[in-house]
């Protein structure tokens, strides 16, 4: 995880991407990944870069700008890629900007973001950011800074750089994260937390980016936000394709809690590009019934369940270094281990799995970092995944 404090000052973002580039643009070819474009003020600074074959420096492009936690940009280029070309952003993935150091990924945000506002014409208006893990991190902290003018930002895996939920944020948030994701509660609770627009797809998976339709998901709800907000015109054919798109996909959810929450999504998006007066009230109507309540209000309790059980560990985990409280913490540890290990081990998927997993994931990340307990760290040995 990038270690970095709120208070870190962040720089003038959009003011280095610039709107005038230069015939640097004509070196680089388009609709493919080029691996290693160099910074041409620092040649230390590289990133994977993706321009649709359609660009012309004519008019100004949406850009997405892509952090990963390994410093693995053509990763994350390749997932929007298709996006990309359909929906005309550039997209760049930093070679440098990695976990660790806090300097390190932003003296690549500075180079970056400085390169392609000389090489492309960029719409100041639409400038995104995405990340993995810790690169989600350094995303929502430029979008954090307070001279920024970020538009969106596609969040995998991980939110904020404190990891604290905000009711408000000035951006658009479209949050990933897998079913066994070691991330799964700090997103479930940040997508609960936020009333700015937001919006959290949750798939079949773990600690990961996400799959291909969910990146293309992504690009298309940016879309509409930035319709709604003003940042693009709006296109009445796009507008009823993606709002089809989504009645489909209600039409085929059986669960009745899951799809409450679809309609609720599909009402925040889509107020004031259509009439969704209908959707809105078979919301309500649906929540009410006595069954779907108590999903509802289980789904919840779970989540908060989940927290508390983290929690829960981590203060146990700080008793290991108090000799008075060592002997109680490491037992209570073993126990909670040992029942997470025998749940996470069950032959057939299911709910108790999942979260079991994703508990001992969060539990053994970065347990490195708290805690050099012998005992202890045999125990995350004993009871981990183990490559399950």
């Amino acid at each position: 995880m990038v270690k970095a404090s709120y208070r870190t000052p962040i720089l003038a973002f959009v003011a280095m991407i610039g709107i005038a580039a230069t015939a640097a643009a004509q070196d680089l070819r388009r609709g493919i990944i080029i691996d290693d474009v160099k910074c041409e003020a620092d040649a230390t600074q590289s990133y994977a870069l993706y321009v649709p074959s359609t660009y012309s420096h004519d008019r100004p492009w949406n850009l997405l700008i892509a952090f990963h936690p390994g410093a693995r940009g053509r990763l994350i280029v390749e997932k929007y890629q298709a996006a990309a070309e359909q929906y005309g952003y550039i997209v760049a993935g930093s070679n440098t900007s990695r976990n660790g150091p806090w300097a390190v990924s932003m003296a690549a945000v500075r180079a970056v973001s400085a390169d392609l506002g000389q090489r492309f014409s960029i719409d100041a208006q639409r400038i995104y950011l995405t990340g993995l893990s810790g690169g989600a991190r350094v995303a929502m902290q430029v979008a954090l800074g307070k001279t920024n003018n970020i538009a969106g930002v596609i969040a995998s895996s991980a939110g904020y750089p404190d990891s604290q939920p905000r009711s408000n944020v000035p951006f658009a948030v479209f949050g990933t994260t897998g079913t066994e994701d070691f991330n799964y509660i700090e997103m479930r609770l940040l997508d609960r937390k936020l009333t700015s627009p937001h919006y959290l797809a949750v798939f079949d998976g773990g600690h990961t980016l996400p799959p291909d339709a969910v990146a293309l998901e992504a690009i298309e709800w940016m879309e509409l936000q930035a319709m709604k907000s003003g940042r693009r015109t709006r296109d009445e054919a796009l507008i009823d394709r993606l709002l089809a798109k989504r009645q489909r996909r209600i039409a085929a959810t059986t669960s009745p809690a899951e799809t409450v929450h679809l309609l609720d999504a599909l009402v925040a998006d889509f107020k004031s590009l259509r009439d969704v007066t209908g959707e809105a009230t078979r919301a309500k109507e649906l929540a009410k019934q006595p069954e779907v309540k108590k999903a509802l209000a289980r789904e919840r309790s779970d989540d908060d369940a989940e927290a508390r059980l983290i929690g829960e560990v981590f203060d146990l985990e700080a008793g290991l270094g108090d000799d008075s409280r060592r002997r109680a913490s490491l037992s209570a540890l073993r126990d909670r281990l040992s029942k997470l290990s025998e749940k996470a081990a069950a032959a057939d998927d299911s709910p108790e799995r999942r979260q079991a997993r994703r508990v001992l994931r969060a539990i053994t990340s970065g347990a490195g970092e708290r805690s050099q307990d012998r005992e202890y760290r045999a125990l995350l040995e004993q009871y981990g995944l183990r490559g399950r």
